[in-house]
């Protein structure tokens, strides 16, 4: 059985929005999913950049980018994250853990900005502007 999934978001008006959920209550600190890393070069993505998922790929390391498989592309922003990830090269995964307790059926977010407390504007937030 998945310890999340994903379902539809009251995030915003659009019908393609989702975002994933706890099927269980997480105490701080666990494990909430691990999700598998298909990296590629930095300088490659100039052609990402053309397609919408250019949104969705993270930082890896100082000289990648790379697609988060799994659920891990899924995972909603806040400012308050109730969740966290940590980049585990040693298996190329991105491990996503409880930042706090998550009741079951709440939607888990996490920092697109990588750490917790940072709250830079994000750059789709920039583009706007």
């Amino acid at each position: 059985m998945n310890v999340v999934e994903i379902r539809f978001s009251s995030l915003d008006n659009d019908d393609m929005a989702r975002g994933v959920f706890a099927t269980k209550d997480f105490k701080k600190g666990e494990l909430l999913h691990q999700a598998p890393v298909i990296p590629y070069p930095n300088e490659e993505h100039e052609h990402i950049e053309k397609t919408m998922l250019s949104d969705y790929a993270f930082e890896y390391g100082e000289n990648h980018s790379a697609f988060v498989l799994g659920y891990g592309m899924m995972f909603n922003h806040s400012y308050e994250p109730n969740a966290e990830y940590r980049i585990n090269f040693e298996q190329h995964t991105f491990d996503f853990y409880a930042y706090r307790d998550i009741k079951k059926d709440e939607q888990i977010f996490i920092n697109y900005n990588g750490d917790v407390d940072i709250e830079d504007p994000l750059w789709f937030d920039q583009e706007e502007e």
